[in-house]
């Protein structure tokens, strides 16, 4: 398997777990007084969106060519490290 199987593997695992953890965190989301409720689904909201750039960057990522590839990848890999960032400033509020 080359660089670019691998690393298309890796970004389609990672999509797959964050997608379970954002609806994990939805789930938790409803628990919470209607105050704080207000306020993660709206970052709930704020990952959606980010995870549809993401997807739609990945889908971008395999069907191109060895001269856009890397570009493609670094601008995904910064995408997930947004999305990143957002999920686990999330997930720190709600241990």
């Amino acid at each position: 398997m080359g660089l670019r199987e691998e690393y298309q593997k890796k970004v389609e695992a990672q999509i797959r777990e964050w997608d379970a953890k954002v609806e994990e965190l939805k789930a938790k989301a409803e628990q919470t007084k209607a105050e704080a409720k207000i306020e993660y689904l709206e970052k709930i909201e704020e990952l959606k969106a980010k995870s549809a750039v993401i997807k739609k960057g990945f889908e971008e990522l395999r069907s191109s060519g060895e001269d856009v590839w890397e570009s493609l990848k670094s601008k995904l890999d910064t995408a997930m490290e947004e999305f990143k960032g957002i999920l686990d400033g999330i997930m720190s509020k709600f241990k």
